[in-house]
């Protein structure tokens, strides 16, 4: 698997081309597979060439760290690891408030590495924006945990242009993490020019738009209202399903044409758009681990990327991201 750069300078990090989200073997999305399966898994990844893997302190909440801890024991030294801080959790529950306080940034990282079975996290996201706490205070925090040696990198996840340059001004800011997709194009308009302006890299998180890009997805989709955050999501209520469908038509015939799934498509579209994007597809599955590698082998011409892209631009979007504040 091919390797990128996220970020630029001292502040750069080498990954591979696309890296692991491993949320979903633990948190909102139904299903929740064998502790077991779920580790191999994670290693079948790093052997397929994967050394880029993200998890946080609120998926599950914590039972995600200690799984991903266990898995890559084997070959910690050799990749990248990140987690993230930024929620108010209580008695092992979301209270829905956020807290990115210094000193709940410093408990919150001890017992991550501790759950992680490392002594250092290789790159630690601001989960969300805390209106709260000043950036300044933040990034300030995570630079002393940097200078001690229990981070390596600074992060953001849905940061706005504004907070990126507040934080980038007292912590270089290695990576932005935010939804980004052929159904999500938000931070087209001003977050990935800031990246770009500043060295910053981005990093996609559902970059498959939660499987609705692969096609496996349609209008008579039932999600388990106990733990899938998609049945409470605006665009996967049946009439956004069949609305939006056009992309994901666009996305099979010319996967069709050209010899690639729909998924590796979309996957392949982000990868095309700078240099300095790595997605970090989830999945539960082998067979999905694999399919999604394949979008590094796609290879289109430019007229033909033009085409699709212009097909794509006159599909409107139908639904709002969530019905409320996200806490993927």
């Amino acid at each position: 698997m091919g390797k990128r750069l996220l970020g630029s300078g001292k502040h750069r990090i080498e990954v591979s081309s696309l890296g692991l989200g491993c949320m979903g073997m633990s948190f909102h999305r139904g299903f929740i597979p064998e502790r077991d399966s779920s580790i191999r898994l994670i290693r079948k990844a790093f052997e397929l060439g994967v050394t880029f893997f993200d998890t946080a302190e609120v998926y599950g909440p914590f039972t995600n760290e200690e799984l991903v801890g266990e898995a890559i024991k084997p070959f910690r030294k050799h990749i990248t690891l990140c987690s993230k801080f930024g929620f108010d959790i209580r008695d092992n529950k979301m209270t829905g408030a956020l807290n990115s306080h210094p000193d709940h940034i410093r408990k919150v990282v001890e017992a991550s590495l501790k759950r992680l079975k490392t002594d250092v996290i290789d790159l630690l996201y601001q989960h969300r924006v805390d209106p709260n706490i000043p950036m300044s205070d933040v990034a300030g925090t995570v630079g002393i945990l940097i200078r001690e040696g229990k981070v390596r990198h600074f992060g953001l996840s849905e940061a706005g242009p504004e907070s990126i340059r507040q934080a980038h001004q007292v912590q270089a800011v290695t990576a932005l993490q935010s939804e980004y997709s052929i159904l999500t194009r938000d931070p087209e308009k001003d977050v990935l020019p800031v990246c770009e302006e500043l060295g910053i890299g981005f990093v996609p998180y559902s970059p498959l738009s939660r499987a609705y890009l692969t096609g496996y997805i349609n209008e008579r989709t039932r999600f388990n209202q106990a733990n899938d955050n998609r049945h409470t999501l605006p665009r996967f209520q049946p009439e956004a399903v069949i609305a939006n469908w056009g992309i994901v038509d666009v996305l099979t015939r010319y996967g069709n044409q050209w010899g690639y799934t729909a998924a590796q498509l979309a996957l392949a579209w982000l990868l095309a758009q700078k240099p300095w994007i790595v997605p970090i597809p989830g999945t539960t599955k082998s067979a999905h681990l694999q399919e999604n590698t394949g979008a590094l082998d796609v290879r289109l011409s430019e007229r033909t990327w033009s085409e699709l892209n212009e097909e794509i631009s006159k599909i409107s979007i139908t639904g709002a991201r969530y019905a409320s504040p996200p806490t993927h």
